[in-house]
């Protein structure tokens, strides 16, 4: 009897304690990449009021010499989740966008692409980053959406081993807007902003303290 009292003790700690258990849970931590919708800086090449927008980061507006403008607007990230390459690789992303406004006279053709190989962040020499430029076009009315509207998992399990060559034309009085998709190999301390922007007729592309000469446009007079 008193060896039947005991075995019971015993089995009903052992009960206890298993209930007490909880299973470990695998989540992004949330300070190695902050999702902030208020711009760290703003640049502008001409005075232009962008703060009603929550979703723009950046917004440059360059003339020609008769006074016609080209746009250029620069979203905020959405994302800070993570992707499974098909290779098993796993990665953090973020989602950005670019909108350019053509209120010239003449087509705008702008041709980027981006290396196959990953960049280095200067600042963070161990954080590692790969972009890519889907050829899905970027709408205003997928601004609320998540990642932006774009279908990211879809894009990348096709094209991750591909090169990103990106080709368009945006038409005189014309708007066009597209995607840049950045894979980190690891978690980014603070915020992630990027942007485009133009030097001459050199298409420059900013991430953080990294800029990548990465394309070429067709106007020539622009400032």
């Amino acid at each position: 009897m008193r060896k039947n009292l005991l075995l019971l003790i015993v089995l009903t700690k052992m009960l206890t304690s298993c209930g007490q258990e909880h299973k470990p849970t695998t989540r992004l931590d949330q300070k190695e990449f902050v999702m902030s919708n208020i711009p760290d800086t703003t640049v502008v090449k001409k005075s232009v009021n962008i703060s009603n927008d929550k979703f723009i980061d950046t917004k440059y507006v360059y003339a020609d010499s008769d006074g016609n403008e080209v746009t250029v607007v620069n979203s905020l990230p959405k994302g800070g989740l993570r992707y499974s390459a098909p290779s098993g690789i796993e990665y953090v992303y973020a989602v950005f966008w670019t909108r350019i406004t053509n209120e010239t006279d003449s087509p705008l053709e702008l041709t980027m692409d981006f290396s196959e190989e990953s960049y280095q962040l200067p600042s963070s020499p161990d954080r590692l980053f790969k972009l890519f430029i889907p050829t899905d076009t970027m709408t205003t009315d997928k601004e609320t959406l998540f990642n932006y509207g774009l279908d990211l998992k879809k894009y990348l399990d096709n094209q991750y081993h591909k090169q990103t060559d990106f080709k368009r034309t945006i038409t005189p009085k014309g708007v066009n807007g597209f995607y840049v998709i950045i894979l980190f190999n690891k978690g980014v301390d603070g915020t992630i902003r990027t942007g485009l922007s133009l030097k001459g007729q050199k298409i420059l592309y900013r991430v953080n303290d990294k800029e990548i000469e990465c394309g070429y446009i067709n106007l020539k007079q622009l400032k």
